[in-house]
């Protein structure tokens, strides 16, 4: 893949000049971020197995009909993505007690709740992230009634079928962050389903012991982050045998040694 001009760069992942008009190629880095990038460090072949996985989840999402901006992975670390106007708000949908609702509300980690939370959080790292309301939304003009149902909805769709996809795997989905953009159609737009999902953005619990597959390890200074990472991915199929997950790493570093 012949490297195109940079068009952002995030904490996570990259994002260049696509080869066609209204696509980006995403790629997805080794770096590691906690607390707004407070804290920051590296996951051997974490991008790696986050393409894989992403690639995986989004490709079943659009099975049952959520669209989303995935086109297809190009390699061990890109994908085709479709360029989207990203609506500045992090959906989280909570299905059990953890992290800052544990904190904000005295609730024991590992509280299974009584319904499914959808929370909204405002996207600027200058800010913290800030939570938000229906009402901010629609005041500032963030995102449209019609715009916050469709996302609304996509996001109970898209939690009812990652429980059923990692309680099969025997992982326990917690929690999990949303990124949704628009797309345009001469003057019409529609919402879609954008960014990655993968272990940096879900809390992924073992449903036997409770071990956490997912980058609280890292935020927690747990360590065995990259395992983690190989186990939620060998689980879902994308590593069958346990030797493939060095193997997969020692080809993309391969990869990268030759500068492709």
């Amino acid at each position: 893949m012949v490297r195109r001009r940079q068009i952002y760069e995030g904490k996570a992942k990259i994002l260049y000049e696509g080869p066609e008009p209204g696509t980006l190629i995403q790629y997805f880095k080794d770096d590691a971020t906690a607390f707004n990038a407070q804290k920051r460090g590296t996951i051997s072949g974490k991008g790696v197995l986050n393409n894989r996985i992403s690639e995986h989840i989004f490709t079943s999402l659009a099975t049952i009909g959520v669209p989303t901006h995935f086109i297809r992975r190009l390699n061990m670390r890109e994908q085709l993505v479709r360029q989207v106007e990203i609506v500045p708000i992090e959906v989280v949908v909570r299905n059990v007690a953890a992290g800052s609702l544990s904190k904000r509300l005295g609730i024991e980690e590992g509280t299974q709740l009584p319904r499914t939370i959808i929370e909204y959080y405002y996207k600027d790292d200058a800010l913290n992230d800030p939570m938000i309301a229906d009402e901010h939304i629609a005041c500032f003009g963030w995102a449209s009634q019609d715009e916050m149902n469709d996302i609304a909805d996509m996001a109970i769709r898209v939690n009812d079928f990652m429980c059923g996809l990692f309680a099969a795997i025997g992982i326990r989905l917690i929690d999990f962050k949303l990124e949704f953009g628009r797309v345009w159609d001469g003057e019409y737009s529609r919402i879609i389903l954008a960014d990655e999902i993968s272990p940096d953005g879900c809390r992924l619990w073992d449903m036997k012991s409770n071990e956490k597959l997912d980058k609280d390890r890292f935020r927690q200074g747990l360590g065995g982050e990259a395992e983690a990472y190989q186990e939620v991915a060998r689980r879902l199929g994308l590593l069958p045998e346990e030797n493939d997950e060095s193997a997969v790493l020692d080809l993309d570093s391969h990869r990268k040694k030759r500068g492709k």
